[in-house]
């Protein structure tokens, strides 16, 4: 009996240590390969239920650098083996620092602890080593086989790629041959991957239908480049690269149908994926051949191009803060071009903005003021009426003919009803039909000495100010579009702009009501406040007009 137990937890040893290969972690006739010597046993093809994670993004040489291998809901592993791997070559690079009492160093290409592997079979949920980086080489990630149990092991686990400062495919320098050697689309043109102000993107045909993409930006959230029939969301093939829910930069596919989220595909025929996050700039490069899809009737190699960026929430990505950068007309992917978006913001767009600024800054403002304020300043009439009101209705009328006028351009701009900005647009169109009833209204008024009159007063008024009101956020959403520089500095402006329209409102209500309280009248001195306080007012409102202006000039 004792023999036959003893036969038994023989055959029992012997049968693990061939199913689980290397149960004591000594594995370095592994070093090449990184699979394990299992019986009959393939990796697994399904998305793996581990991750690698790194304390830096980046390295110089002697850096130290804690990574950790870890499972994902509480997935454990009994077996693994963990390198360093120079992404370009391919070549185990590094040594390990153990710290974890279930890790050991392991000799691999003559170089001790070039490797980690574990040094028992016991169910572990994470392990963690220490990698010090060495010198002369370039961008590196970790690569790992884990073994969950005696047959199920997951082969090819990477981290996300650790940028190194002596690497010759940083940002800077991927921008080489742009113009020659493959296509390339940045804001600002001509821009360098390494200035944290660019935002870039490049394709390249290696070879049958693969490309090779690169795109990179100042990010907290992703990156995307989207390949369009049109400008308009909708109907986009679409790649973003960003932030899952573990930090880690990944790359994803994913098709847009309008102006909500993508809808996240299965990433496809998709490899040599490399990716980083350095100083807030987002970097990946891949190469696919997953054909480009974008619903279009006839086939075809000519693409608008997007390149958007936002925030992400838990592996989510968000909507993007602004428009993104559009190619001024489609490109061929697989040709040799460098294009900017100088030209991207089209005239006619431009020249709705400023019609839009003069009227609800400038002729709207100072008609409003002349309404309220300054009425008993201009009380001689011209043609019948007071002068202020002819100056009141001149301007207000030549509002509203500016207002149309934009109104109009921008349809035919975005030939009929964009939905890309949609909150613009509606508030626009409120705007639109409220300043259209304003004169109509205005011209059925009733006499003054009518009972009803104070009813047409208020309601002229409260309508102007509802006007006044949705016109200036309209404007402030105009001009996050408008407005690429990272400091948003047009709208800035704007909202110091409606400080100091705000302060002198304030004022002239202010000097309004002294004037109904003081006992003895001094009409020339009155007449002089209010006047310094609109001369005041109108130097200061044309410095915020011209400024804009000019922003939307260079936009």
């Amino acid at each position: 009996m004792e023999n036959w137990i003893c036969c038994l937890f023989l055959f029992c040893g012997v049968f693990s240590a061939r199913v689980l290969g290397f149960p004591n972690g000594t594995i370095s006739p592994a070093c090449d390969s990184m699979l394990p010597s299992h019986n009959n046993s393939v990796s697994q093809t399904t998305s793996a239920p581990y991750n690698i994670s790194t304390s830096s993004t980046s390295f110089d040489p002697g850096n130290k650098i804690i990574v950790t291998l870890q499972g994902v809901d509480n997935s454990s592993f009994i077996g693994f083996l963990l390198q360093a791997r120079e992404v370009r070559r391919d070549g185990i690079v590094g040594t390990f620092q153990i710290i974890d009492p279930n890790t050991q160093g392991l000799l691999c290409n003559q170089v001790q602890n070039s490797s980690v592997s574990h040094t028992n079979p016991n169910s572990k949920q994470s392990v963690t080593a220490i990698w010090i980086a060495p010198s002369g080489i370039g961008n590196v990630e970790f690569r790992a086989t884990v073994v969950q149990d005696f047959s199920v092991f997951w082969a090819n686990v990477r981290s996300q790629t650790l940028v190194s400062s002596s690497s010759p495919t940083d940002a800077t320098s991927i921008r080489e041959g742009c113009g020659t050697q493959k296509f390339c689309f940045s804001n600002p043109t001509g821009c360098k991957m390494g200035d944290p102000n660019c935002y870039f993107m490049s394709s390249e045909a290696v070879g049958g239908d693969a490309f090779k993409f690169e795109m990179s930006g100042l990010s907290g959230g992703y990156i995307a480049i989207g390949f369009s029939d049109d400008t308009q969301m909708g109907n986009d093939d679409i790649y973003i690269c960003g932030k899952n829910a573990e930090g880690q930069i990944e790359v994803q596919h994913a098709f847009s149908t309008g102006r909500t989220i993508p809808n996240i595909l299965p990433l496809g025929n998709v490899n040599s994926i490399m990716t980083s996050f350095n100083n807030g700039i987002i970097s990946c490069s891949f190469i696919t051949r997953n054909a480009i899809s974008t619903q279009s009737k006839a086939a075809s190699s000519l693409y608008f191009i997007f390149l958007a960026y936002g925030p992400s929430s838990a592996g989510q990505i968000q909507e993007h803060p602004r428009t993104p950068f559009i190619t001024p007309q489609k490109v061929n992917i697989s040709s040799y071009e460098a294009v900017g978006i100088t030209s991207s913001t089209p005239s006619i767009v431009k020249a709705h903005g400023a019609l839009m600024l003069i009227a609800w800054m400038t002729t709207g403002s100072i008609g409003m003021i002349f309404a309220r304020y300054l009425k008993k300043t201009f009380r001689k009439t011209l043609f019948g009426k007071d002068i202020w009101f002819q100056i009141h209705l001149s301007l207000m009328v030549l509002t509203i003919a500016e207002t149309i006028t934009a109104f109009v351009l921008i349809f035919v701009a975005v030939m009929g009803w964009s939905s890309d900005e949609e909150a613009h647009a509606v508030i626009g169109c409120i705007v639109m039909i409220l300043s259209f009833f304003q004169p109509v209204i205005a011209f059925f008024r009733p006499s003054p000495q009518s009972k009803r009159r104070f009813i047409f007063n208020w309601f002229h008024a409260l309508n102007a100010l509802v006007i006044k009101v949705l016109a200036i956020a309209a404007i402030f959403l105009g001009l996050q579009m408008l407005d690429s520089s990272p400091s948003q500095w047009m709208v800035k402006t704007m909202g110091g702009f409606v400080g100091w329209e705000a302060l002198v409102f304030v004022t002239l209500d202010a000097n309004a009501w002294l004037k109904k309280k003081e006992k003895s009248e001094d009409p020339q001195r009155k007449i002089k406040n209010e006047m310094v306080l609109f001369l005041i007012y109108t130097c200061g409102n044309l410095a915020f007009l011209i400024a804009l202006l000019v922003g939307i000039g260079k936009s």
